[in-house]
């Protein structure tokens, strides 16, 4: 039996989870002697008792070959820590995944990444911060990294997706159960143009106390967490949690102060978390490491400018194309565009939102 097939059989063991499994090969020489270890030997490791060690022997029947098969049947590859493709991320956190089920790729430059998490009961304005924050910070080259949850999850991946970033989407569950259901096509072009990751063997159903060991690889994947919308009891500050044991960055966008949804993450910002309003507040805080990136991302803004300018409704189209390099004055716009007062001021709004004009003293209006 290969070091790689001891491991997966040892991942299968319930219950076990990666800061026992960690204790064991701490202990044991390697993988394979601890399949083999009688009970007495296994209750000696701190963690360990008579239960445990039943299930680590009984995980020796498990079907390796079928494992192994369905995975590749599912385009789907298994590394361990030793693999070039492990993320370094995770490689220092106090309790790394012995085994990793990978669909998609991870790549290198996915060590710049931040995570973006919040409520599954997100309202419209949660939903449309997270999916803006990704979007924007994938245009510096950052990888968006969350849970493939429903709400702030789910935005914040499409926000990647849209602006032509790169996404991870850590699961808790095994692959052939996909959680929630409805994510399943969201799942496959994450895993095109990113990856999707666990911890958990492919048929590990999505319980309960899957989803705190699932938020630690979230953190542990990324620079920093940002919570985009969290109530008191939301499991996205289980993530924050996890950030700061790891030495994480912990942002949090400002939410109403009579929202329930947001009592949370303000709640973080009243703890320390950094409130954050626009990407440049998130950059700021990792010096060389985040505009190292943007140096080489100007070809990506360019075309993520282009996409925005397409998408313009015909009045906001009129507007900025009246806009120049030089400062317009607002009079000068209303005259050129012939549309009214309350017109040009909501298109001159969704302009500035847009980030694609900038707006002068003196009521002068330039292109970005």
């Amino acid at each position: 039996m290969t070091e790689l097939e001891a491991l997966v059989k040892l991942n299968m063991a319930a219950g076990i989870g990666s800061i026992r499994l960690n204790r064991l090969l701490e202990y044991f020489n390697r993988p394979q002697d601890i399949l083999e270890a009688s009970p007495d030997k296994l209750v000696t490791v701190s963690g360990i008792n008579y239960e445990l060690a039943d299930k680590i022997i009984n995980c020796r029947n498990e079907d390796l070959d079928k494992e192994f098969k369905q995975a590749r049947d599912l385009g789907i590859k298994i590394i361990t820590q030793d693999n070039s493709e492990y993320p370094h991320n995770l490689k220092h956190i106090s309790d790394p995944p012995i085994v990793l089920y990978i669909k998609g790729e991870l790549k290198r430059e996915d060590a710049l990444a931040i995570a973006i998490v919040g409520s599954r009961q997100a309202s419209f304005y949660g939903l449309s911060f997270a999916q803006k924050f990704a979007a924007d910070l994938s245009v510096y080259g950052i990888t968006i990294v969350s849970g493939m949850a429903r709400g702030i999850d789910t935005y914040a991946h499409k926000g990647a997706l849209k602006s032509g970033g790169r996404t991870i989407a850590v699961i808790g569950s095994g692959f052939k159960h996909i959680y929630p259901a409805e994510n399943l096509s969201l799942a496959e072009e994450i895993a095109e143009k990113g990856a999707v990751i666990s911890e958990f063997s492919l048929d590990s159903k999505p319980l309960k106390q899957n989803f705190p060991r699932r938020n630690r690889l979230i953190s542990g994947l990324s620079l920093g967490v940002l919570v985009a919308e969290a109530a008191k009891n939301s499991g996205a500050l289980i993530t924050s949690d996890f950030a700061l044991e790891q030495g994480r960055e912990v942002f949090a966008i400002p939410g109403k102060i009579d929202s329930a949804n947001s009592s949370g993450v303000n709640s973080l910002i009243q703890q320390g978390a950094k409130p954050v309003t626009c990407v440049d507040d998130i950059l700021e805080e990792f010096d060389e490491r985040m505009f190292y990136k943007r140096r080489f991302s100007s070809e990506r803004k360019q075309v993520f400018k282009a996409d925005k300018i397409q998408s313009l409704c015909a009045r906001e189209s009129l507007i900025y194309n009246n806009i120049c390099r030089e400062p317009v004055l607002f009079d000068e716009i209303i005259s050129k565009s012939a549309c009214g007062i309350a017109d040009v001021f909501q298109a001159l709004f969704g302009l500035e939102m847009k980030k694609l004009i900038k707006q002068l003293p003196g009521k002068k209006f330039i292109r970005s």
